[in-house]
């Protein structure tokens, strides 16, 4: 598995602060997570970035398009808005060689999911066409109430339907949205029933990656409040999630509040590695480091799962 985390910085900075964390893998934004107006990359930063990764110890890149982005919303203006920043986030993470661009579907805002749906395929249509062999588009679950799409497997599986089950559609499950959705994935038959309907229906070669989240709030609540490994509701049984064995050899990403609430840092990551290993019984964290320091897994090696 590549641990890794979701680093600030941008493609100027965040792989040098997951380098920094003893990371596998990366998580970032391609723009101010804040505002619509997308940056004017220098291409130079491009190619450094690009170079970086593939010569470094950082295995894995994931960009995440902002939570600006609405694919569902009626509003011409967000919508508009949207289809053009998932498709500049796509063009950058693949001048960056990176390994998929997560996004959050949207809310039809209660227009209803059909007419919700048929927005969002042209939407997702838009950003595939800009996808490369190496760059993937991933749907991530959500977890919000009401009109929200892509909370279940099976509203994920109507779209992948509806857009051919194209060959760079994938998926990226977060184990705290599974929970506040009614999952719950500390218990393994509960977690088996999920992965079983996304092998049925999508398939588990589509699962790219994993976002690994304890939670602030209730199972089935629909409240997206993530804690950090160990202090949340899931506590030690998020282990469950984390050994499965359909998540093996993915990059595993945090995305939590830190301990002073600003992000991931090495001793989350540490946490991470170490509650997989008493997850699986597997090689101690120290271990794991003087492995990768033996080169016994060097080399740029993205969990990629085999490709139609």
């Amino acid at each position: 598995m590549l641990f890794g985390a979701h680093c600030s910085g941008g493609i100027k900075g965040a792989l040098g602060r997951a380098e920094e964390f003893g990371a596998d893998a990366v998580q970032l934004f391609a723009q101010s997570p804040r505002a619509w107006r997308f940056p004017d990359h220098d291409p130079a930063e491009l190619e450094r970035f690009r170079e970086r990764l593939a010569g470094g110890p950082v295995r894995a890149a994931l960009v995440h398009a902002v939570y600006l982005v609405n694919l569902a919303t009626p509003n011409e203006e967000i919508y508009e808005k949207s289809v053009r920043t998932l498709v500049r986030t796509v063009e950058t993470a693949c001048a960056i060689q990176a390994d998929g661009v997560v996004f959050h579907v949207g809310s039809h805002l209660g227009a209803g999911f059909e007419a919700g749906a048929d927005r969002v395929v042209a939407a997702i249509e838009q950003a595939l066409e800009r996808c490369s062999e190496q760059t993937w588009l991933l749907m991530e679950n959500s977890a919000g109430a009401g009109g929200t799409i892509g909370r279940s497997v099976d509203e994920l599986a109507t779209l992948f339907e509806r857009l051919g089950r194209h060959r760079r559609l994938g998926v990226c499950l977060d184990s705290c949205h599974l929970f506040v959705s009614g999952c719950d994935v500390t218990v393994s038959e509960s977690l088996d029933a999920v992965l079983g309907d996304l092998e049925r229906s999508i398939g588990l070669d589509r699962l790219r990656a994993i976002h690994v989240n304890d939670s602030q709030a209730p199972l089935g609540s629909n409240r997206d409040r993530h804690a950090n490994i160990g202090e949340g509701l899931m506590g030690e049984r998020l282990g469950v999630f984390l050994a499965h064995p359909a998540v093996q050899g993915l990059p595993a990403v945090l995305e939590v509040p830190g301990k002073d609430g600003r992000g991931p840092d090495a001793d989350e990551v540490a946490k991470l590695r170490e509650l997989h290993a008493r997850a699986t019984g597997g090689a101690t964290s120290a271990g794991r480091r003087r492995a990768r320091r033996s080169g016994s897994s060097g080399g740029r090696v993205a969990a990629r799962r085999t490709r139609d």
